[in-house]
């Protein structure tokens, strides 16, 4: 028999009394015999061609143990392109060039300062509107564009868009863009590794994807996966920017250099804003044909999401912003053509939603502009097209268990608004 008797409840969390009373054991917070502390030669700048690295001069710091480049790295590439350590050339700025394993923080530091590079400056493109003109200066030999298939960007067909917009009484055009964002989690970047007499390699992490990674740090050490050792579950705070590799498979390589001694990185809140991963600014233009009774008939989505210098998780963001920037709405006429562009800023990737909250801005946003055009109550207007069992989705799919009216009903209530009957009267059942 299924217990029941925790529905409705508020039940302590499991690991609530740890966080509140400050046992929690964070990646930073372990310590290990004979352990080493990493720093990293950055570049200064966005955009180069890299002709020389020195490291002479480091190597001979007192305290330092291991210092490498790109050169140790077994299989110094991941993710299709992006090296371990850069190089052959920078695409933005804060890329990690050199890894310095030492005695403590400050002789790392010290053997880092120490580190030559010889750049060969480029000028940078941080302006995804202006890397898709032709001509543009390439960020990456394959050009500015990531490749869904055969074409420059994703798309999504239903009906014939034109045709939808020469059935409509009013045609409502918009554009919207959302800013970058940085995580900001409470806890930076922070990684202990230690390659064992066995050659097996243990990794306590902060990551979000202890198993994707496990397969990435893998291929780079050319080790078989069940020699990458991830040791996680406890993080300060992720919200997506933990997703990606940052700090994990460098010091795993380090490790390999270290004699069998643990080697700790903890980044500070500066490389977490210059170097770690967040959320692209997306612009969207939205044209929409509408009936003069509020029926959106034909809607036409052009999206435009900057992916910084590396391609990480764009495919996956791209796709998941395009299924969901129609919005909730029977719209039986949609196009959508959404890119991903590089640029020589900090790559981006996942953060809360992988793309569908930049989405849902807009198209809400959009909403609000149609109902103006059209001098109706914009909730209203929310109703007419909200989808129903049977619709289909932009990508033609068949919805099912649609709740969309019955949570609008309930929401209005909730907040005091007053809903004519007919509205009252609707539900999400098959028209």
């Amino acid at each position: 028999m299924t217990d029941t008797s925790y529905v409705g409840k508020r039940l302590p969390r499991y690991d609530g009394m740890q966080h509140a009373t400050g046992k929690t054991r964070y990646v930073g917070d372990i310590k290990l015999p004979n352990m080493l502390y990493v720093k990293a030669w950055r570049s200064p700048v966005a955009s180069a061609v890299i002709k020389s690295i020195d490291v002479s001069r480091a190597k001979k710091v007192p305290g330092v143990v291991a210092v490498i480049t790109g050169r140790e790295v077994p299989v110094n590439v991941f993710g299709g392109e992006q090296p371990v350590l850069a190089d052959k050339e920078i695409r933005y700025p804060g890329q990690e060039v050199v890894v310095v394993a030492a005695e403590s923080i400050e002789v790392a530091l010290e053997a880092v300062d120490k580190v030559k590079v010889e750049l060969e400056e480029r000028e940078p493109i941080f302006d995804p509107l202006e890397a898709m003109k032709p001509g543009a200066r390439k960020v990456r030999p394959e050009g500015n564009l990531l490749a869904f298939g055969e074409r420059d960007h994703f798309q999504i067909r239903k009906g014939d868009v034109e045709a939808g917009f020469a059935q409509a009484h009013v045609i409502v055009e918009n554009y919207v863009r959302t800013a970058a964002q940085e995580h900001s989690p409470i806890e930076t970047q922070v990684c202990i590794a230690q390659t064992d007499s066995m050659g097996r390699t243990h990794i306590y992490t902060c990551t979000q994807a202890v198993f994707f990674n496990q397969g990435t740090i893998a291929a780079i050490l050319n080790k078989p996966q069940a020699s990458v050792h991830m040791i996680g579950g406890i993080l300060g705070g992720g919200f997506g920017s933990k997703n990606d590799p940052h700090a994990d498979h460098i010091c795993a390589v380090l490790s390999l250099y270290t004699d069998g001694r643990p080697v700790k990185w903890v980044w500070t809140r500066e490389e977490e804003f210059i170097a770690s991963t967040h959320r692209g600014a997306t612009h969207l233009w939205f044209k929409d044909g509408v009936t003069k009774d509020g029926r959106i008939v034909a809607r036409k989505i052009k999206m435009i999401r900057d992916t910084g210098a590396y391609p990480l998780t764009a495919d996956y963001v791209i796709r998941k912003a395009s299924y969901g920037v129609s919005g909730p709405y029977n719209i039986p006429n949609v196009d959508i053509d959404s890119y991903a562009v590089f640029t020589n800023k900090r790559p981006t990737s996942s953060m809360r939603g992988f793309g569908l909250f930049q989405s849902a801005f807009a198209w809400d946003l959009q909403m609000e502009k149609i109902a103006e055009a059209l001098k109706m109550d914009s909730l209203r207007l929310r109703f007419l097209n909200a989808i129903h069992d049977g619709d289909t989705s932009a990508t033609r799919a068949v919805q099912h268990n649609c709740g969309l009216i019955e949570v609008m009903q309930t929401a209005a209530k909730r907040a005091g608004i007053k809903l004519d009957d007919d509205l009252l009267a609707m539900s999400s059942a098959k028209r």
